[in-house]
């Protein structure tokens, strides 16, 4: 009789639980890399911005204590593994690196998140990504 019971609950619940994943997968803002642009670390060095396209900007949470600055002769680089949609922070291996090719320092995404319009209006302008 248990046997029975668990295989009906599953069966009501597989359903509701593979819509849910479903109505996830739509609403995340996700990007390409190759719309990547540019990117700013401001403030506390714990948080990039990363301007995709012409408009938008990913506010990515890096490990706390992280104090990321940026410098005028380091670059961000992403390393692809496979899909280049970019849809949460396991998709970003971030290396800073030198004018040389050489890694500076590996970094850690926590979070991801697409900024509002008013969000982005109230990044300082020198904070912005260019």
């Amino acid at each position: 009789m248990r046997p029975l019971l668990f295989a009906v609950l599953f069966g009501l619940l597989a359903p509701a639980a593979a819509h849910a994943d479903a109505n996830m997968a739509a609403n995340r803002d996700c990007f390409s890399s190759t719309q990547w642009r540019g990117w700013s670390a401001p403030g506390d060095g714990d948080t990039l911005y990363l301007r995709v396209g012409l408009n938008d900007v990913y506010a990515v949470g890096l490990t706390p204590g992280t104090h990321l600055h940026r410098f005028g002769d380091q670059f961000l680089v992403n390393q692809i593994r496979g899909s280049t949609q970019i849809c949460s922070p396991i998709d970003l291996d971030l290396t800073l690196n030198d004018p040389h090719g050489g890694i500076v320092r590996a970094l850690v995404a926590t979070s991801l998140r697409k900024l509002t319009p008013a969000e982005v209006e109230a990044i300082a302008p020198h904070d912005r990504p260019s």
